[in-house]
């Protein structure tokens, strides 16, 4: 699992058996730091109230009903590109 800060947004790529995925940094739960929480498997678990959250999809292990957003990753030529959409500021 990686922690990527791009301004003021922070996204989570995590690598599950090979493949990347990426969801948002930030639990929607109290918006805590999903990027020094840890992975089990395919969930990131946040460290401020253990709720878990699906990297593949981004849905919440405990309310499925609640999602973060993903984002598309891969490795081309052992650097990892991430695509997220362009701030509105």
């Amino acid at each position: 699992m990686l922690e990527v800060t791009l301004g003021e947004d922070s996204y989570i790529v995590c690598n599950v058996e090979g493949k990347l995925h990426a969801v948002s940094g930030v639990c929607p739960h109290r918006d805590g730091p999903l990027g020094q929480g840890s992975l089990h498997g395919h969930h990131i678990e946040c460290p401020w109230h253990a709720w878990e959250w699906d990297c593949r999809t981004g849905e919440c292990v405990h309310d499925r009903a609640q999602r973060i957003p993903c984002y598309q990753v891969k490795n081309e030529g052992g650097d990892i590109l991430l695509w997220v959409p362009e701030s509105r500021a």
